[in-house]
């Protein structure tokens, strides 16, 4: 597993890892993305602030980069950042997913921004265009937001062609959104070809206002795969003045922490959490969430914290209704 390298590394932040969603494309949902952007947002723009944040996040002790085909022209703007630092190439570990295509053709106002398609043809197609960009850079491919009801989940075509990308050496994974991931990350535990399990790692979105796939991880983690944690500043909903007071008040007693970095810090403290990756934007906010690796939490502050998990349809209800900034 290539995630054994970020187990040896010394840093406290080797288990936070950068996704790329906020800065590859110039729309997305996180709150307060507006200001984050400079209002030229090209794509020569959004590749030295990509290429800005991967010199941060490295020097910073980070080892994990996320992408996706479905991210504008991340995975190009990662593979640019590779080709510029082969120091760092062969240290860090590079993961994309493939399951949507990018369909906003680079404008903020587009009716839709990406296409759901977990079909065997899809797949080909796009992991002909992430090899195109990422080579043998590329550890580990991830089916995009898997539900219950995705064919990815019973296709023994597509498990077949996934096994063999195993058997090359590509790790194959699978990330969750929605209401029942839990009940996603059961059903795709159960996947096997020729008796061996399919997946080696699982990515979910977990943070304080949505806890209810933490079962499911956890058993994950204990049949062995390497489980990623997405969303733990819920979208912005987690930081600064839109954090609920709670938050905000533990990250003040904490010595003036940012309220991102006692959110991440909570996900940072479950035994299952393997990879924790910050959704920065700008490198103020990319430093501010990894102070959560220092971070501190007291077993008063976690029953605290624990105590703000919404209903999980009442989540994903309003993650559903965050504009595309």
């Amino acid at each position: 597993m290539p995630f054994s390298r970020l187990s040896s590394a010394t840093t406290p932040t080797c288990r936070l890892g950068l996704g790329l969603a906020a800065v590859g494309r110039p729309g997305y949902i996180n709150l307060g993305r507006e200001r984050d952007l400079p209002a030229d947002r090209t794509a020569e723009a959004l590749r030295a602030r990509t290429h800005e944040l991967l010199d941060a996040a490295y020097a910073q002790g980070v080892r994990y980069f996320d992408t996706a085909r479905s991210y504008g022209r991340a995975e190009e703007f990662l593979a640019d950042w590779l080709s510029a630092r082969p120091d760092a190439a062969d240290e860090v570990v590079i993961g994309s997913k493939w399951g949507y295509t990018y369909t906003a053709d680079w404008r903020t106002d587009a009716e839709r921004h990406e296409v759901k398609d977990h079909t065997l043809a899809t797949y080909e197609r796009q992991r002909a265009e992430t090899a195109a960009l990422l080579g043998d850079r590329l550890d580990l491919y991830q089916i995009h937001s898997v539900t219950p009801d995705s064919p990815a989940l019973t296709d023994k075509e597509l498990h077949a062609r996934l096994a063999e990308a195993a058997a090359e050496g590509t790790v194959i994974g699978f990330s969750t959104s929605g209401p029942a991931q839990a009940e996603a990350i059961r059903a795709a535990l159960a996947v096997t070809v020729d008796g061996t399990p399919l997946f080696r790692t699982v990515q979910s979105t977990y943070n304080v206002l949505e806890t209810s796939a933490g079962p499911a991880l956890a058993e994950a983690h204990d049949a062995g795969l390497t489980v990623i944690v997405k969303e733990g500043v819920a979208n912005g909903r987690l930081t600064g003045p839109h954090a609920p007071e709670p938050v905000r008040d533990i990250a003040a007693r904490a010595g003036g922490l940012g309220a991102d970095a006692v959110a991440l810090a909570y996900v940072l403290r479950q035994p299952w959490a393997g990879v924790v990756l910050s959704g920065a934007a700008t490198t103020g906010q990319l430093a501010s969430n990894l102070h959560a690796a220092v971070v501190g939490l007291d077993e008063e502050q976690l029953t605290r914290l624990a105590a703000l998990a919404e209903e999980p349809a009442v989540y994903w209800e309003r993650r559903g209704q965050l504009p595309w900034h």
